[in-house]
């Protein structure tokens, strides 16, 4: 869309090293917390070659493409840990004990039930369990189940929002048996596709966690740069595969992020793009936008020193933001 770039950033300033390259500053800077690029004119149409000059259109596209890329990019990601040789391990899931008036009771779970589908996708650890339960949270859902004769039935069962402490979402504790460790990987024309639709699914778990955290049925937790190293040195030492997945589910994240309503954001930028063309064209000052955009920088700042703190807090007491 030929608008001018001034600077393009690894990290944020202070500014470590630049090369010139045309009209744009290519920059490593010393904060390794993301990466930026500078537009001229992201405030002010006067500026030559501005983003501001640009039909809103146009700036919207511009401002949510960096989250588009963050969106997209984790398909690619999980179709790459996929395709990676990796250990996974299977068994068993058998039921211990139900909750009495819970959703498993009352669908009819006994105590030595094999789960063995969740709504017709083969279980095979507890990982697939617990994801296909988080999946449908407040939907209903059918599960094969296999007694100890042997017999095969179907029942339907609506996993909680906000389950009694200590219940789980449908009210059932559960062991492996025989349980053994495998080594898998997926051809490309497999693996793509199943990226494609795992990708869809951290959304939906993302969404679902976080009504979670709202409601109160999970405790609120946030982390900054310091617990994204912790994690992914956790990640790296479980393998290529696992890193690849937490890069994923940390790009999903950064999508959402950007497109929060909040100043200094690409979503707050674009909330200013809408609010010029519901008033048909009529700018808001560009010193007053800017300004806006410069406290919300600010408080964002303010909020990851907090976040920083308690990472560094929960790493000196041994806790990690992994399970």
């Amino acid at each position: 869309f030929k608008v001018k770039v001034l600077e393009f950033g690894m990290g944020y300033p202070p500014k470590i090293v630049g090369i010139k390259r045309g009209e744009t500053d290519y920059t490593l800077n010393a904060l390794p917390i993301g990466g930026f690029v500078k537009m001229a004119g992201e405030e002010d149409p006067s500026a030559a070659g501005s983003l501001a000059s640009k039909s809103a259109l146009v700036r919207i596209i511009v401002l949510g493409a960096g989250a588009f890329m963050n969106a997209v990019l984790p398909a690619a990601l999980l179709a790459i840990a996929l395709i990676i040789p990796h250990e996974t391990f299977s068994g068993q899931i058998i039921v211990e004990e139900v909750a009495e008036l819970s959703p498993a009771e009352a669908s009819g779970f006994k105590p030595g039930d094999i789960i063995l589908e969740v709504n017709e996708r083969r279980i095979e650890n507890l990982i697939q369990l617990r994801r296909n339960i988080q999946l449908n949270l407040g939907r209903e859902i059918t599960v094969l189940l296999k007694d100890a004769s042997g017999a095969q039935r179907e029942v339907t069962l609506k996993p909680r929002w906000k389950p009694p402490e200590g219940q789980g979402a449908i009210g059932i504790t559960f062991r492996t048996e025989d349980y053994e460790i495998v080594t898998e990987s997926y051809p490309v024309w497999e693996a793509i596709p199943k990226g494609i639709i795992e990708t869809v699914e951290v959304y939906v778990l993302l969404r679902n966690g976080i009504i979670s955290m709202v409601i109160g049925a999970v405790p609120v937790q946030f982390g900054g740069p310091v617990a994204i190293a912790q994690v992914t040195g956790e990640a790296a030492k479980a393998g290529l595969s696992p890193l690849f997945e937490f890069a994923a589910f940390l790009s999903l994240n950064l999508a959402i992020l950007n497109l929060l309503p909040f100043p200094a954001l690409d979503g707050g930028r674009i909330v200013f793009v809408i609010i010029e063309w519901l008033r048909h064209g009529k700018r808001i000052s560009p010193k007053i936008e800017g300004l806006i955009h410069t406290i919300g920088f600010a408080a964002l700042m303010a909020l990851l020193l907090l976040i920083t703190f308690s990472d560094i807090l929960r790493i000196i007491r041994g806790g990690s933001l992994l399970p």
